[in-house]
Protein backbone atom coordinates (compact mmCIF):
# COMPACT_ATOMS: atom_id res chain seq x y z
CA UNK A 1 0.00 0.00 0.00
CA UNK A 2 1.19 3.06 -1.10
CA UNK A 3 1.72 5.60 2.04
CA UNK A 4 -0.13 8.96 2.05
CA UNK A 5 1.12 11.78 0.34
CA UNK A 6 3.24 13.80 2.47
CA UNK A 7 3.75 11.19 5.15
CA UNK A 8 7.36 9.38 5.83
CA UNK A 9 8.12 6.10 4.50
CA UNK A 10 10.36 3.96 6.12
CA UNK A 11 13.13 5.19 4.24
CA UNK A 12 12.50 8.33 5.29
CA UNK A 13 12.28 7.85 8.65
CA UNK A 14 15.65 6.03 8.78
CA UNK A 15 17.23 9.05 6.96
CA UNK A 16 15.70 11.60 9.71
CA UNK A 17 17.12 9.15 12.41
CA UNK A 18 20.19 9.18 10.84
CA UNK A 19 20.51 12.92 10.18
CA UNK A 20 19.65 13.40 13.81
CA UNK A 21 22.43 11.13 15.34
CA UNK A 22 24.82 12.62 12.72
CA UNK A 23 23.58 16.33 14.48
CA UNK A 24 24.07 15.24 18.09
CA UNK A 25 27.55 13.92 17.16
CA UNK A 26 28.39 17.33 15.49
CA UNK A 27 26.81 19.53 18.29
CA UNK A 28 28.86 17.31 20.80
CA UNK A 29 31.85 17.56 18.89
CA UNK A 30 31.94 21.19 18.80
CA UNK A 31 31.15 21.53 21.76
CA UNK A 32 34.01 20.07 23.01
CA UNK A 33 36.20 21.60 20.70
CA UNK A 34 34.62 24.70 21.86
CA UNK A 35 35.25 23.86 25.87
CA UNK A 36 39.18 22.96 24.89
CA UNK A 37 39.47 26.54 23.10
CA UNK A 38 38.25 28.34 26.04
CA UNK A 39 40.03 26.09 28.18
CA UNK A 40 43.62 27.32 26.32
CA UNK A 41 42.25 30.91 26.29
CA UNK A 42 41.68 30.55 30.14
CA UNK A 43 44.76 29.31 30.42
CA UNK A 44 47.16 31.79 28.31
CA UNK A 45 45.22 34.66 30.17
CA UNK A 46 46.90 32.89 33.15
CA UNK A 47 49.79 32.63 32.34
CA UNK A 48 50.07 35.96 31.04
CA UNK A 49 49.22 37.22 34.10
CA UNK A 50 52.13 34.92 35.70
CA UNK A 51 54.78 36.35 32.76
CA UNK A 52 53.55 39.93 33.58
CA UNK A 53 55.43 41.00 36.67
CA UNK A 54 54.40 42.63 39.82
CA UNK A 55 53.87 46.24 40.20
CA UNK A 56 56.61 48.25 41.50
CA UNK A 57 55.05 51.10 44.22
CA UNK A 58 57.55 53.24 45.26
CA UNK A 59 56.19 54.74 48.61
CA UNK A 60 57.68 58.55 49.19
CA UNK A 61 56.81 60.28 52.39
CA UNK A 62 55.72 63.45 50.75
CA UNK A 63 56.21 66.80 51.22
CA UNK A 64 55.23 70.61 51.03
CA UNK A 65 58.58 71.40 48.71
CA UNK A 66 57.26 71.49 45.39
CA UNK A 67 61.34 70.04 44.47
CA UNK A 68 60.94 66.72 46.33
CA UNK A 69 58.04 65.52 43.87
CA UNK A 70 59.87 66.56 41.47
CA UNK A 71 63.06 64.59 42.50
CA UNK A 72 61.00 61.24 43.46
CA UNK A 73 59.50 61.70 39.93
CA UNK A 74 63.24 62.02 38.44
CA UNK A 75 64.56 58.89 40.59
CA UNK A 76 61.45 56.49 38.99
CA UNK A 77 62.28 57.82 35.82
CA UNK A 78 66.25 56.59 36.37
CA UNK A 79 64.47 52.90 37.94
CA UNK A 80 61.92 52.33 34.85
CA UNK A 81 65.11 53.10 32.77
CA UNK A 82 67.19 50.05 34.42
CA UNK A 83 64.16 47.92 33.85
CA UNK A 84 62.08 48.48 30.90
CA UNK A 85 58.83 46.68 30.95
CA UNK A 86 58.18 46.72 34.70
CA UNK A 87 55.32 48.81 35.81
CA UNK A 88 56.00 51.51 38.16
CA UNK A 89 53.86 53.58 40.11
CA UNK A 90 54.46 56.38 43.01
CA UNK A 91 51.95 56.66 46.42
CA UNK A 92 52.74 59.36 49.17
CA UNK A 93 51.97 58.92 52.56
CA UNK A 94 51.02 62.32 52.76
CA UNK A 95 50.94 65.55 52.07
CA UNK A 96 51.51 64.26 47.72
CA UNK A 97 49.34 63.26 45.25
CA UNK A 98 48.90 60.12 44.30
CA UNK A 99 48.65 59.45 47.93
CA UNK A 100 49.24 55.87 48.54
CA UNK A 101 45.47 55.04 49.11
CA UNK A 102 44.81 56.02 45.54
CA UNK A 103 47.24 54.16 44.42
CA UNK A 104 46.85 51.01 45.45
CA UNK A 105 42.69 51.08 45.11
CA UNK A 106 43.79 51.67 41.50
CA UNK A 107 46.08 48.52 41.10
CA UNK A 108 45.28 44.98 40.08
CA UNK A 109 46.89 41.85 40.44
CA UNK A 110 50.67 41.82 42.32
CA UNK A 111 52.71 44.50 43.66
CA UNK A 112 55.38 45.27 45.79
CA UNK A 113 56.12 48.19 48.26
CA UNK A 114 59.20 49.41 48.25
CA UNK A 115 59.68 52.60 51.05
CA UNK A 116 61.90 55.40 49.65
CA UNK A 117 62.63 55.45 53.46
CA UNK A 118 65.93 55.23 54.81
CA UNK A 119 65.49 53.39 57.86
CA UNK A 120 62.84 51.40 59.68
CA UNK A 121 60.12 53.39 61.60
CA UNK A 122 56.46 53.93 62.23
CA UNK A 123 55.69 54.18 57.88
CA UNK A 124 56.84 51.04 57.51
CA UNK A 125 55.46 49.85 60.65
CA UNK A 126 52.65 50.78 60.48
CA UNK A 127 51.66 53.35 58.63
CA UNK A 128 52.70 51.38 55.18
CA UNK A 129 51.29 47.93 56.03
CA UNK A 130 47.58 49.82 57.00
CA UNK A 131 47.70 50.78 53.67
CA UNK A 132 48.13 47.52 52.17
CA UNK A 133 45.41 46.03 54.58
CA UNK A 134 43.58 48.25 53.09
CA UNK A 135 43.47 46.71 49.27
CA UNK A 136 43.23 43.56 50.09
CA UNK A 137 41.92 43.33 46.27
CA UNK A 138 45.95 43.25 45.56
CA UNK A 139 48.33 40.10 46.41
CA UNK A 140 51.30 42.62 48.01
CA UNK A 141 54.37 42.51 49.96
CA UNK A 142 56.17 45.96 51.58
CA UNK A 143 59.85 45.96 50.65
CA UNK A 144 62.72 46.75 53.80
CA UNK A 145 63.32 50.36 53.48
CA UNK A 146 66.64 51.47 51.12
CA UNK A 147 68.70 52.11 54.39
CA UNK A 148 71.22 51.26 55.42
CA UNK A 149 72.94 49.68 52.80
CA UNK A 150 76.72 50.49 50.87
CA UNK A 151 74.66 51.62 47.84
CA UNK A 152 73.35 54.64 49.81
CA UNK A 153 77.28 55.42 51.37
CA UNK A 154 78.33 55.74 47.63
CA UNK A 155 75.30 58.28 46.86
CA UNK A 156 75.91 60.18 50.15
CA UNK A 157 80.13 60.10 48.92
CA UNK A 158 79.32 61.62 45.77
CA UNK A 159 76.72 64.30 47.46
CA UNK A 160 79.75 65.17 49.42
CA UNK A 161 81.92 65.65 46.48
CA UNK A 162 79.68 67.81 44.73
CA UNK A 163 79.17 70.38 47.76
CA UNK A 164 82.88 70.45 48.27
CA UNK A 165 83.50 70.97 44.26
CA UNK A 166 80.60 73.68 45.12
CA UNK A 167 82.67 75.25 47.78
CA UNK A 168 85.87 75.29 46.69
CA UNK A 169 87.05 72.37 49.02
CA UNK A 170 86.65 68.65 47.80
CA UNK A 171 85.21 66.23 49.62
CA UNK A 172 85.65 62.86 47.80
CA UNK A 173 88.44 60.60 47.19
CA UNK A 174 92.03 61.72 45.67
CA UNK A 175 94.91 63.59 45.90
CA UNK A 176 94.65 66.15 48.46
CA UNK A 177 90.60 65.42 49.59
CA UNK A 178 90.39 66.34 52.79
CA UNK A 179 87.12 63.43 52.85
CA UNK A 180 88.91 60.59 51.19
CA UNK A 181 92.30 59.21 50.90
CA UNK A 182 94.87 59.22 48.27
CA UNK A 183 98.67 60.10 48.20
CA UNK A 184 99.13 63.55 50.46
CA UNK A 185 95.25 63.15 51.41
CA UNK A 186 95.98 65.79 54.52
CA UNK A 187 93.06 64.03 56.44
CA UNK A 188 92.99 60.54 55.18
CA UNK A 189 95.85 58.31 54.63
CA UNK A 190 99.25 59.78 53.38
CA UNK A 191 101.26 58.08 50.52
CA UNK A 192 103.39 56.37 53.26
CA UNK A 193 100.33 54.64 54.83
CA UNK A 194 100.52 56.35 57.80
CA UNK A 195 97.28 57.30 59.39
CA UNK A 196 97.40 61.02 59.62
CA UNK A 197 94.97 62.52 61.99
CA UNK A 198 91.52 63.33 60.62
CA UNK A 199 90.19 66.90 61.03
CA UNK A 200 87.51 66.59 59.20
CA UNK A 201 84.41 65.25 59.80
CA UNK A 202 80.98 64.76 58.81
CA UNK A 203 77.71 64.60 60.37
CA UNK A 204 74.88 62.58 58.98
CA UNK A 205 71.68 64.40 59.24
CA UNK A 206 68.49 61.86 59.37
CA UNK A 207 64.59 63.14 59.81
CA UNK A 208 64.87 61.28 63.58
CA UNK A 209 62.60 58.86 64.72
CA UNK A 210 61.60 57.46 68.20
CA UNK A 211 61.62 54.18 67.30
CA UNK A 212 65.07 52.39 68.43
CA UNK A 213 65.60 50.62 65.03
CA UNK A 214 65.77 54.01 63.27
CA UNK A 215 68.61 54.89 65.23
CA UNK A 216 70.11 51.55 64.85
CA UNK A 217 70.04 51.85 60.78
CA UNK A 218 70.93 55.48 60.56
CA UNK A 219 74.09 54.04 62.85
CA UNK A 220 75.26 51.73 60.61
CA UNK A 221 74.94 53.89 57.57
CA UNK A 222 77.20 56.32 59.73
CA UNK A 223 79.36 53.46 59.58
CA UNK A 224 79.31 52.87 56.02
CA UNK A 225 79.91 56.51 55.03
CA UNK A 226 82.91 56.73 57.40
CA UNK A 227 84.40 53.47 55.58
CA UNK A 228 83.54 54.90 52.47
CA UNK A 229 85.36 58.50 53.34
CA UNK A 230 88.40 56.44 54.08
CA UNK A 231 88.04 56.37 57.78
CA UNK A 232 86.82 60.20 58.48
CA UNK A 233 84.19 60.19 61.64
CA UNK A 234 80.65 60.18 60.62
CA UNK A 235 77.81 61.08 63.56
CA UNK A 236 74.37 61.14 63.37
CA UNK A 237 72.47 64.53 63.88
CA UNK A 238 68.78 64.18 63.75
CA UNK A 239 66.17 66.94 62.52
CA UNK A 240 63.18 65.41 65.48
CA UNK A 241 62.85 62.40 67.57
CA UNK A 242 65.47 62.05 70.33
CA UNK A 243 69.73 61.82 69.55
CA UNK A 244 71.64 64.29 69.73
CA UNK A 245 70.47 67.66 66.64
CA UNK A 246 72.79 68.09 63.88
CA UNK A 247 73.87 71.05 65.36
CA UNK A 248 74.92 69.46 68.49
CA UNK A 249 76.49 66.86 66.32
CA UNK A 250 78.38 69.91 64.97
CA UNK A 251 79.68 71.14 68.25
CA UNK A 252 80.62 67.64 69.31
CA UNK A 253 83.03 66.98 66.17
CA UNK A 254 84.23 70.66 66.91
CA UNK A 255 85.18 70.07 70.94
CA UNK A 256 86.95 66.72 69.54
CA UNK A 257 89.10 68.77 67.24
CA UNK A 258 87.41 68.79 63.84
CA UNK A 259 87.77 72.15 62.18
CA UNK A 260 86.22 70.88 58.97
CA UNK A 261 82.68 69.76 59.14
CA UNK A 262 80.68 69.03 56.94
CA UNK A 263 76.79 67.85 56.35
CA UNK A 264 75.48 64.92 54.71
CA UNK A 265 71.92 64.95 54.22
CA UNK A 266 70.41 61.56 54.53
CA UNK A 267 67.27 62.62 53.00
CA UNK A 268 65.81 60.99 49.74
CA UNK A 269 64.13 64.42 48.20
CA UNK A 270 64.29 67.90 49.75
CA UNK A 271 61.86 69.13 52.00
CA UNK A 272 61.53 70.96 55.40
CA UNK A 273 63.68 68.85 57.18
CA UNK A 274 66.45 68.83 54.68
CA UNK A 275 66.57 72.48 54.73
CA UNK A 276 66.35 72.88 58.93
CA UNK A 277 69.45 70.48 58.92
CA UNK A 278 71.44 71.83 55.80
CA UNK A 279 70.94 75.91 58.08
CA UNK A 280 71.85 74.19 61.28
CA UNK A 281 75.43 73.51 59.86
CA UNK A 282 75.75 77.30 59.46
CA UNK A 283 74.53 77.91 63.19
CA UNK A 284 76.28 75.71 65.24
CA UNK A 285 79.98 76.21 63.95
CA UNK A 286 81.91 79.57 63.04
CA UNK A 287 83.86 77.76 60.50
CA UNK A 288 82.10 77.58 57.27
CA UNK A 289 80.68 73.96 56.71
CA UNK A 290 79.29 72.05 53.81
CA UNK A 291 76.10 70.61 53.10
CA UNK A 292 75.66 68.22 50.73
CA UNK A 293 72.07 67.89 48.54
CA UNK A 294 69.59 64.77 49.53
CA UNK A 295 70.91 61.69 47.68
CA UNK A 296 67.69 63.05 45.22
CA UNK A 297 67.66 60.74 41.78
CA UNK A 298 71.45 59.64 41.81
CA UNK A 299 72.07 56.32 39.65
CA UNK A 300 72.83 54.38 42.82
CA UNK A 301 69.67 54.94 44.76
CA UNK A 302 67.65 53.82 41.42
CA UNK A 303 70.06 50.71 41.65
CA UNK A 304 68.88 50.22 45.06
CA UNK A 305 65.17 50.89 44.60
CA UNK A 306 65.65 48.27 41.82
CA UNK A 307 67.41 45.85 44.09
CA UNK A 308 64.43 46.10 47.17
CA UNK A 309 61.78 45.40 44.51
CA UNK A 310 64.00 41.97 43.47
CA UNK A 311 64.84 41.12 47.40
CA UNK A 312 61.41 41.33 48.07
CA UNK A 313 59.73 38.94 45.19
CA UNK A 314 62.74 36.49 45.72
CA UNK A 315 61.98 36.37 49.81
CA UNK A 316 58.66 35.32 49.69
CA UNK A 317 55.63 34.43 47.82
CA UNK A 318 53.05 37.34 46.73
CA UNK A 319 49.99 36.56 48.32
CA UNK A 320 47.63 38.65 50.57
CA UNK A 321 47.57 39.69 53.86
CA UNK A 322 51.10 41.46 53.25
CA UNK A 323 54.40 40.24 54.09
CA UNK A 324 57.21 42.85 55.20
CA UNK A 325 60.41 41.75 54.06
CA UNK A 326 63.53 42.40 55.74
CA UNK A 327 67.20 42.37 54.36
Amino acid sequence: MTPPSGSPGPDSTTDFDSAQRLMTRFTAQLTTQLDRLGQGDRSGSRQGRRDRPPTLVAVAHGSRDPEALRTVTALLDRVRALRPGLPVRLGHIELNQPLLADTLAALRGEAVLVPLLLSRGYHTEQDIPDAVAAAPHLAARIAAPLGPDPLLAEALHARLAEAGRRAGAPYGAGVGAPYGTGAGAPYGTGAAGAAAPHRAGVVLAAAGSRDPDAAVDVARTAALLSARLGGVPVLPGYASGSGPTVPEAVRALAALGHGRIAVASYFTAPGRFATQCANATQAAHTTPGVAAAPLGAHPAVARLVVRRYEQAIASAPLSPPAATVGV
